[in-house]
């Protein structure tokens, strides 16, 4: 059988013209896939059937090993074996049929209140650069928009005196209206008043966030200053940009918002996107009702 994984491999590379890391995944997965059939006592790969794979990936699962691991170790095992028929080693595809094992979504992280409140308190507004990094965190909470549509907003998008910014999110002909609530508001009008005026060298910059240079803050940019804020409140969790936008949604639904107005503010073309919040909420319900109810 090594032979034939010998002649897998040269195919690969020679006829496929694989990376060499995708080569040596390859090599692994079938490498430790015949070392399984070796220690069944099965020494010819023609006498495996799909009961044979279905064992194997059962033996991998019972290791601990990551569903998504098992799907590649799968997905290399049916390549293996359609190059052996293929070869006409073999006479019919066992994989056939067969499928990955399903994934579970993760949930994605979301911050407490508290956690916001204490995310939000970082910036030093004594300085130009805290005020500037308030406001551009408190409308990223209080809008849900994602770090590339809060970069790409114009000064003309925002209308402090409605209350509501413009967003033309992923796709820029879709635009959506977006309410940017109280505290967002006074911090963004006090960054106008106060920092951008002075930031901003050429009069005909658009950008409504601006950096040092006095030009488009980039989302690198912004990656920097949540993670500097982050190490700052000593939060212990993984937060990234996409957090607060997270946070947002989980807290509207946890406090009575319906669906399809948390799926309109945040711009998702499908409703089963905005769902997993839904989950989310769940959870945290049956955590508190496990801590306070008597009988839990």
């Amino acid at each position: 059988m090594n032979i034939l994984l010998d002649a897998f491999i040269d195919y690969l590379a020679n006829v496929k013209e694989l990376s060499q890391n995708t080569l040596d995944s390859y090599k692994r997965d079938i490498s430790q896939y015949i070392a399984f059939l070796a220690e069944k006592k099965v020494d010819d790969i023609k006498h495996t059937n799909k009961t044979t794979i279905i064992t194997y990936l059962l033996y991998l699962q019972k290791r601990g090993r990551a569903t998504s691991t098992i799907s590649r170790n799968l997905a290399s095992i049916r390549s293996f074996y359609q190059f052996l028929l293929n070869e006409k080693y073999i006479d019919r595809d066992p994989t056939i049929n067969l499928e990955s094992p399903k994934s579970e979504k993760k949930l994605p992280s979301v911050l407490s209140l508290k956690e916001v409140e204490l995310l939000l308190a970082q910036p030093d507004d004594s300085s130009e650069k805290g005020i500037r990094d308030k406001a551009m965190l408190e409308l990223l909470y209080a809008t849900g928009i994602r770090v590339s549509e809060l970069v790409a907003l114009n000064y003309c998008d925002l209308n402090l005196e409605m209350g509501y910014i413009q967003c033309k999110g992923n796709n820029s002909s879709k635009e959506r209206i977006i309410p940017i609530g109280s505290m967002a508001k006074k911090a963004i009008e006090r960054f106008i008043k106060e920092c951008r005026v002075n930031l901003v060298r050429d009069n005909a910059e658009q950008a409504l966030f601006v950096n040092y240079h006095g030009t488009r803050l980039t989302r690198q940019g912004f990656w920097k200053i949540i993670k500097m804020y982050t190490q700052k409140a000593k939060i212990n969790k993984k937060i990234t940009p996409h957090t607060l936008r997270h946070s947002f949604a989980t807290h509207l639904l946890q406090n009575g918002a319906d669906l399809r107005s948390v799926q309109e503010m945040l711009g998702h073309s499908d409703i089963s996107t905005t769902q997993i919040y839904t989950q989310i909420t769940k959870n945290k319900i049956k955590e508190i009702y496990n801590k306070t109810h008597p009988r839990a």
